[in-house]
């Protein structure tokens, strides 16, 4: 068995160390503690699980009219989209490290004109069923957080996540409005079509993207 270098170990703490400083000292990083939602009449787009956020980014680029939220629990990987965004001098997108579950503490009810998951954590054991995003824990939140015409979207390359996610949505009443079995294959909008950072890797290994979207 191969023996840990120590010296990796020190050097990848480090590493992680920094990139936490950079979100902190980053003017559009928050913490749920120092973050305050927008007050104007443009379409908020959040991100959930965001990760690096490189998509949100792209889709603010696309889209100086409209509000981006990036939200996810770390830091240091959310450092790496802020860090662009603030290179192309965007004005439009924030980067929140916050919890799933703590989504009604960034966005106001009724606030949000889109909500994204994008390769969310399949969670594949059925008892961390409702760790899962599309789960009933959290579907109620995404009701909550919704405009009346606001839409859910989400992609993934796992199909056993995305046929378990399609059927909460039906359960709870939500209707399918774009469903695809091979985004990048599809007519769909080339917006969706977007690559996080994860689906640059399973694209290159030749993993499909599910897509679908829904409203309430």
């Amino acid at each position: 068995m191969t023996e840990l270098d120590p010296n990796e170990f020190i050097i990848a703490r480090k590493r992680k160390k920094y990139r936490f400083a950079l979100f902190h000292n980053a003017n559009n990083c928050f913490e749920l503690d120092d973050w305050s939602f927008w007050k104007d009449d443009a379409p908020v787009t959040v991100e959930l699980g965001a990760g690096t956020a490189l998509f949100s980014v792209e889709l603010a680029t696309a889209h100086p009219e409209r509000r981006y939220i990036a939200i996810d629990v770390k830091a240091d990987r959310l450092q790496k989209g802020a860090h662009i965004a603030l290179e192309r001098g965007l004005t439009n997108i924030r980067f929140v490290r916050a919890r799933a579950d703590q989504l009604l503490q960034v966005v106001e009810p009724a606030s949000v004109a889109e909500l994204w998951l994008t390769f969310s954590d399949p969670f594949p054991r059925d008892r961390d069923a409702k760790r899962r995003l599309t789960s009933d824990r959290f579907l109620p939140l995404y009701e909550q957080v919704l405009t009346q015409k606001g839409i859910f979207r989400q992609k993934t390359d796992d199909h056993n996540l995305f046929d378990w996610s399609l059927e909460q949505l039906v359960v709870r009443g939500w209707t399918i409005k774009e469903l695809s079995y091979d985004l990048h294959e599809s007519q769909l909008s080339d917006e969706y079509k977007i690559m996080t950072t994860y689906e640059h890797k399973w694209q290159a290994e030749g993993l499909k993207t599910y897509y679908v979207s829904a409203h309430k």
